[in-house]
């Protein structure tokens, strides 16, 4: 099975967020790890700070994530200014879909954002939103196994 993508794209920050706009999408869902902070991390970056404040001004953003680790949930939501699930089970749309209508948010005006095909991709595209697949954002630093991995999951994206 192949997952095609709306856009395949380096990282967060290549997102066109004028085009967004223009096609109607009027919120974020972001994964967490590897996709706004480095894996297992519990904090922001700087840049992806002020990026996600910019963000904010056009856009609905949320952060729905697999992670399940009372403590780590905890440290990641002090730092965290907008809504965040946790214990989501993606690909599985259930959780996600609970937190999409508790915030009145419509799949066809909706991007899902994440590192993960197999993940994050599907989910948004089960849900019905626009998807966007990005690299880690911790890429350049990931040991090569961890590369190896990404790589073999990413066999299952369509390209064209």
């Amino acid at each position: 099975m192949f997952i095609k993508p709306d856009y395949n794209l380096k990282s967060i920050y290549d997102i066109n967020l004028e085009e967004l706009k223009s096609k109607g999408i009027k919120s974020l869902l972001f994964d967490l790890d590897s996709t706004l902070m480095a894996s297992k991390a519990g904090c922001y970056n700087e840049k992806t700070l002020e990026w996600l404040e910019n963000v904010k001004k056009d856009f609905f953003v949320g952060v729905v994530s697999n992670n399940h680790n009372p403590d780590y949930m905890a440290k990641v939501s002090q730092c965290t200014d907008f809504p965040i699930v946790f214990c989501a089970h993606k690909p599985d749309t259930r959780v996600t879909n609970d937190f999409m209508d508790k915030h009145g948010l419509k799949p066809e005006t909706t991007c899902f954002v994440g590192d993960r095909p197999l993940t994050d991709v599907l989910c948004g595209k089960k849900l019905g939103c626009t998807t966007i697949l990005v690299d880690s954002i911790t890429a350049d630093i990931e040991k090569p196994i961890v590369r190896f991995a990404r790589w073999l999951e990413r066999c299952s994206v369509k390209k064209y």
